[in-house]
């Protein structure tokens, strides 16, 4: 897939503190909803303001489809970087209606056909029916699609969105979520996603790019950076983890706790390891197990669908996901059976 966005060693300090955005290298691709996730504070916001052109980097540079944006020597004025933008508090004019707002960027177009056009993109986002209303008077899941549409109504190369769903409740977040990506996939537009909500780039993005404290500490798909972490800190951040050292020799295979458990690299030395709660699960003793091979269930939570378990082993608590049909209650003795392989991490240097 072509390369549309390149983002290299971007570097951005506003004091004597130190980086906010440290060094960032990435690239998005044609057709691609990349997503930059991470914490509050963690610079990823203001690496979207570089990109977009509203701050000026100290280093590093940006590219969109190999034309220089953003460069200690170089800065293309916003408006001329054919990149479109979606606010977190979508910044639609409270005094244009629907339409206008959409038609105020279309200054490539002739006067007269820009409201044509922008009716269009509203139909396409589902708002052409609300065209003559203002802004106030759209719920938040409206005004959100009324930005999007004023963002790509100019056919942008690419489409930033900041925090774009923090604003609403949950279940509409949900359901604007899976519209807006529809949208930018039929229109086939990439997008750059900004958000510190795992599951909004779990399920919005095709790549993730996790970042902490200035710097990304990985890349990959949904799929990739969530069964396969690479530090402590991406283990942690994309979900529930179970983290605990062992005591490899080179192979694939180890004793712990937990019994014979497989790796999913050869390692050797005290290594840190992650294993997910749904890669566990939990049996009853059978009495060929040794006391020390059995824990206690010290907690649970039923959440409808499936179980989480908080089991005591050798003074270390460890979570395990499982099914709503397997019930075992607080105090109860079990032997914890790992499913799939360990994921050993990348130590902090």
């Amino acid at each position: 897939m072509k390369q549309l966005l390149r983002v290299d060693h971007l570097t951005k300090a506003f004091d004597d503190n130190g980086p906010v955005v440290d060094s960032v290298t990435f690239e998005v691709r044609e057709n691609e909803i990349f997503a930059l996730l991470g914490p509050s504070g963690c610079g990823k916001t203001t690496c979207l303001r570089l990109i977009s052109g509203f701050e000026r980097a100290d280093e590093g540079e940006v590219y969109v489809e190999e034309e220089l944006l953003e460069s200690p020597d170089r800065h293309v004025a916003p408006q001329d970087r054919g990149i479109g933008f979606v606010f977190q508090d979508y910044a639609l004019f409270p005094h244009l209606s629907v339409i206008d707002n959409v038609a105020f960027g279309l200054t490539d177009i002739p006067k007269h056909k820009r409201h044509v056009y922008a009716e269009e993109v509203l139909c396409r986002t589902g708002m052409g029916d609300y065209k003559d209303r203002n802004p106030s008077e759209l719920s938040g899941g409206q005004q959100q699609r009324v930005a999007l549409a004023r963002a790509i109504a100019p056919k942008p190369k690419l489409v930033l969105l900041d925090e774009p769903f923090s604003n609403l409740d949950a279940v509409l977040r949900e359901s604007t979520r899976k519209e807006v990506r529809s949208i930018l996939k039929k229109a086939g537009m990439s997008a750059l996603l900004v958000t510190h909500d795992q599951e909004e780039a779990l399920s919005f993005a095709d790549r993730i790019a996790v970042m902490n404290d200035g710097r990304i500490e990985q890349v990959g798909t949904p799929e990739e950076v969530y069964y396969k972490p690479k530090t402590k800190f991406v283990a942690q951040f994309l979900g529930r983890t179970n983290l605990f050292r062992v005591e490899a020799a080179g192979e694939e295979e180890v004793m712990t706790e937990l019994g014979k458990l497989h790796l999913n690299c050869c390692a050797r030395g005290r290594v840190l390891c992650s294993i997910r709660p749904e890669h566990l699960t939990l049996e009853k003793p059978n009495g060929a197990e040794l006391d020390s091979g059995v824990g206690t269930v010290v907690n649970r939570e039923f959440k409808g669908h499936d179980i989480t378990y908080h089991v005591m082993l050798n003074g270390e608590r460890y979570l395990v996901h499982t099914d709503n049909r397997l019930l075992f209650d607080p105090e109860d003795k079990v032997v914890i059976k790992p499913l799939e392989s360990a994921v050993v991490l990348q130590e902090d240097q």
